[in-house]
């Protein structure tokens, strides 16, 4: 059987270019420092937006939820804000899913 099969010979494995680990530690850190400009701080900068916008929400104000639905402040909790969405009719949402504080006389305009 060996007459038509070749035996094979390992090599010898040939050094590594030398500065090899050297580079692929800037290559990393420099992948990371790519990856926190592009995603984790712009994800922060929104966040404290966000937290800003909803730490400055009054009585009064006109809103949109994350759901889209437009009203008017009727009260306010630590964690709770109370809609008026039309006559007679209040609901109640998480602070955190506010979307955006509308101009006023937004609500008036639309209707």
């Amino acid at each position: 059987m060996t007459l038509f099969i070749a035996s094979a010979h390992a090599q010898e494995a040939g050094a590594p270019p030398p500065g090899g680990d050297l580079f692929q530690i800037f290559f990393l850190v420099g992948l990371f420092v790519l990856f926190y400009f592009i995603a984790i701080r712009p994800q922060r900068k929104r966040q404290k937006e966000h937290s800003e916008m909803v730490s400055k929400l009054n009585k009064g104000d006109e809103v949109v939820t994350s759901s889209g639905i437009l009203g008017k402040v009727t009260s306010l909790d630590d964690n709770y804000m109370v809609l008026n969405v039309a006559n007679n009719v209040d609901m109640k949402f998480q602070r955190v899913h506010l979307h955006a504080i509308l101009p006023k006389g937004t609500l008036k305009s639309i209707a």
